[in-house]
């Protein structure tokens, strides 16, 4: 382990921060209407997005600062505390339901969502496992069946809340990470098979998923009801042209578009900054890929690739479904656009991630 620190990427700050204020600065313009409405304050959700943004950004200083490879002693740990808040949440009187889910610890507000930390705690454990046994990727036994075997149970765990979408990406960043760890293309073949097997079955046993993928289909035929968030997210992209209604102009707010401040802020962004306003978020999310990319390649040993390529495959992941499900392309999930849609625990999260990433990078080779 080289013993020489360099800076951390500054690029990948300055990517990270641009994302971070273009968030707070559309919180704001998404859920004013609703959080005067609800709260009888414009700021509510503004004010506690800065908050967990400030305590983001402390972790992330913070864990930038640390040697990544401390993380290897905790990776254990991490999973059994993680493990632990999963089954404490579906504790009934434990957990918090909100909006049909029991996926919450805390009170009130401010509270916390185990399963989006249980997505760092895989990318930390299977960083270590593959690191320290990737001669055996290739295998059943000793390479598949451990790791996805472990990543199954989480997402069990995860599914009985239900949180198909956080779920999701977790058992997706696993693979990309297998993947690079080089298990066999036929492998990743019946994985694939059995995966979509038992997304079927998930599909056919909740009504409410099924109606998910009619109305990605079809969204008119229930346009009033699992067709309504598609149409109302069309609605405001089509209309933002190629330079947007203008900053706080939009339209689908004013109670058309539910809770726009989450899952369909890249739609708001879409209406009032228009197809160029949206462009440049993109661009800078390829930037934050490209520079965590370039850390994973560049990192000093297999521990620090596997990690920088777990966090990178995680943010890559949720921002192609999230743009996904907002322009139609896919159907209707639960997934935060990551740094700028609302939300404690996954702002959190993801700037404690970028953090760890940073550590990497301030070992990189090159």
């Amino acid at each position: 382990m080289p013993k020489t620190k360099t800076t951390p990427d500054f690029i990948l700050i300055a990517a990270t921060l641009g994302l971070l204020i273009i968030g707070m600065i559309m919180v704001y313009s998404a859920s004013a209407v609703w959080a005067d409405f609800k709260f009888d304050d414009s700021f509510f959700f503004l004010k506690r997005q800065l908050f967990f943004a400030g305590l983001g950004l402390v972790a992330m200083v913070f864990l930038m600062h640390i040697d990544y490879w401390a993380w290897r002693s905790w990776a254990k740990i991490l999973m059994f505390v993680c493990f632990g808040l999963l089954i404490l949440v579906l504790i009934p009187g434990v957990g918090l339901v909100r909006g049909g889910a029991q996926s919450w610890l805390g009170v009130g507000a401010f509270s916390i969502q185990p399963s989006e930390f249980m997505k760092m705690a895989m990318i930390v454990f299977l960083a270590k496992y593959l690191s320290e046994k990737q001669k055996y990727v290739t295998t059943w036994k000793k390479g598949l069946f451990p790791t996805l075997g472990l990543a199954m149970v989480a997402f069990a765990l995860i599914m009985l809340q239900p949180d198909l979408g956080t779920g999701m990406v977790m058992i997706l960043t696993c693979v990309v990470m297998l993947f690079i760890a080089g298990a066999r293309i036929s492998h990743f073949a019946v994985i694939g098979m059995l995966g979509v097997a038992g997304l079927v079955g998930l599909i056919l046993s909740a009504p409410y998923r099924l109606k998910r993928i009619v109305s990605f289909l079809d969204p008119w035929q229930d346009p009033l009801g699992s067709g309504f968030q598609i149409i109302q997210s069309l609605y405001a992209i089509g209309p933002g042209g190629l330079l947007g209604l203008g900053m706080g102009e939009s339209r689908q707010k004013y109670f058309y578009l539910p809770e726009p401040q989450t899952d369909f802020i890249f739609a708001i962004l879409a209406e009032e900054l228009g197809f160029i306003g949206g462009t440049f978020v993109l661009m800078l999310f390829a930037v934050l890929l490209w520079r965590g990319l370039r850390i994973a390649l560049h990192a000093p040993d297999l521990f620090g690739t596997f990690l920088a390529t777990g966090i990178i495959g995680m943010i890559a992941i949720q921002v192609m479904i999230n743009v996904g499900v907002v322009t139609g392309l896919m159907p209707v999930t639960g997934i935060t656009l990551p740094l700028l849609s609302y939300g404690g625990s996954s702002l959190t999260l993801m700037l404690s991630a970028i953090g760890v990433l940073l550590s990497v990078s301030r070992y990189a080779k090159a």
